[in-house]
């Protein structure tokens, strides 16, 4: 982890468009005609108009060359779209999606059933024909984390999802503690991989994204993104930063707001409130200070970039390893975070992750530094939201969460946050969900075809 926790004990030192149709229970996706969208996947998501820092630090950091990485992001954003409806084609069959590349110009979705391979083709993606379904590989890394509850992690610190490779992976740091780890766990005789590694992530320790912030005077973060709570502003952050009730000052060392929550193990979030001397922006410090502003939460695919901000070592971009990742740190093991090649150091805990101008998640730990490289896992953003009933800071502005309609939960409503695949009705139409995302005002399903798929 990087950053700081304290309080009872337990402080730490600190798309092109198109459609699939089913065409029975028993048989294989087949293509329908691309619909003509009413906007691009990129221009909803502020992807085909990037802030120069942003484009700047990709190309130094990923190696790309004047223009890849504007045309990256544009890819990624329709790459994202293409998923989701092949996702939702797929149904129990569906078995992952990733991007690939320096202008991440290949999009790979697996499937179990080869007869799926030329509707997936049809839609200008590369298929894969693997053994399990995602379904199952969850299936498989939740048996893991049950067993993570009552075992000793220390030398199996992280074990996720590998999408690309079909199969659940534990990282050990040495091969019989990761063999000893998959017998507790049942799964001997379901391929589970072992890669053994002598890094152990840790906390990083020690209202504009990336700036610093102190936590009762003797530790600091990075703030991650700026949300709001009803009337009252503040931002999201790591949970091992702070608890319920302790204080915070800004960097300018002035009185800032106090933690209304915070969770630590099992999860890494929380979310401080401020006072009226500090306002909630949509921004995050960028490369050199300049500012570059929040769009919205919608999830990036495995292989796409992000950039991260942090108060220690300011901007660095790399790449999305796997999602739905475990780390077992000294303090107690996380779930459900996501691996990345971006470094960061103590200090930049909480500090925000962006793909392109989508938020993604707020940093909780890692191993190595910005010197000699290492890599860091962050907390997504959506369940930061869901879980605190915020709702994120975005440019233009979206209003706060509405209260649900009397027995309509299923109605579409801003301020939501939806997981890929859950279906709303909205307008009378019944729509699915294509990518996760908080729900804005601007992105009814009706015009948001990159997010939603009428039925």
């Amino acid at each position: 982890m990087l950053g700081r926790h304290t309080a009872a004990g337990r402080r730490v030192a600190l798309t092109a468009l198109g459609t699939l149709v089913l065409a029975g229970a028993g048989s294989a996706a087949t293509a329908a005609p691309p619909p003509a969208p009413s906007s691009t996947a990129a221009q909803t998501l502020g992807a085909d108009r990037p802030p120069a820092a942003v484009l700047r630090a990709m190309e130094r950091d990923l190696k790309l060359k004047p223009g890849q990485a504007a045309e990256r992001l544009v890819n990624e954003a329709e790459a994202g779209a293409r998923a989701g409806r092949l996702r939702n084609a797929l149904g129990k069959h569906f078995a992952g999606a990733w991007v690939r590349g320096a202008t991440s110009a290949e999009l790979t979705v697996a499937t179990t059933r080869a007869a799926d391979v030329s509707a997936i083709e049809a839609q200008g993606a590369k298929a894969a024909v693997v053994k399990q379904p995602l379904t199952e590989l969850r299936a498989v890394k939740n048996k893991l984390d049950s067993t993570a509850r009552s075992l000793k992690t220390r030398d199996t610190p992280v074990w996720y999802v590998d999408v690309p490779a079909n199969r659940v992976v534990v990282q050990a740091t040495k091969r019989s503690a990761a063999t000893a780890f998959i017998k507790a766990a049942g799964l001997e005789d379901k391929g589970v991989g072992i890669r053994v590694s002598a890094e152990r992530p840790r906390v990083l320790d020690d209202v504009v994204g990336g700036d610093a912030y102190y936590i009762e005077s003797s530790a600091r973060c990075s703030v991650g993104f700026s949300v709001t709570k009803d009337e009252q502003q503040g931002f999201a952050s790591a949970g091992h930063c702070g608890d319920r009730d302790d204080a915070t000052a800004g960097y300018n060392l002035a009185d800032q707001g106090k933690f209304q929550a915070s969770t630590f193990p099992s999860k890494d979030m929380s979310w401080i409130a401020v006072n009226g001397d500090w306002t909630a922006t949509a921004e995050v410090k960028g490369e050199g200070g300049q500012r570059t502003q929040v769009t919205g939460s919608v999830q990036a695919l495995v292989g796409a970039s992000i950039c991260r901000s942090g108060s220690t070592t300011g901007w660095h971009c790399g790449t999305i390893q796997q999602h739905d990742t475990s780390v077992s740190y000294s303090q107690g093991v996380v779930d459900g975070v996501t691996e990345t090649t971006v470094c960061a150091e103590p200090g930049d805990s909480g500090g925000p992750y962006l793909s392109g101008s989508q938020a993604q998640g707020v940093t909780s730990g890692g191993s190595g530094n910005c010197t000699s490289g290492g890599v860091t896992f962050y907390q997504p953003i959506n369940p930061i939201l869901s879980d605190f009933g915020l709702v994120l800071k975005t440019a233009p502005p979206q209003s706060g969460t509405p209260a649900p309609p009397e027995n309509a939960v299923d109605t579409w409503a801003a301020g939501r946050v939806y997981e890929a695949g859950a279906t709303v009705t909205h307008a009378g139409v019944r729509y699915q969900c294509l990518q996760s995302h908080q729900a804005q005002g601007g992105w009814s399903p009706v015009a948001t075809p990159s997010l939603w798929q009428r039925l």
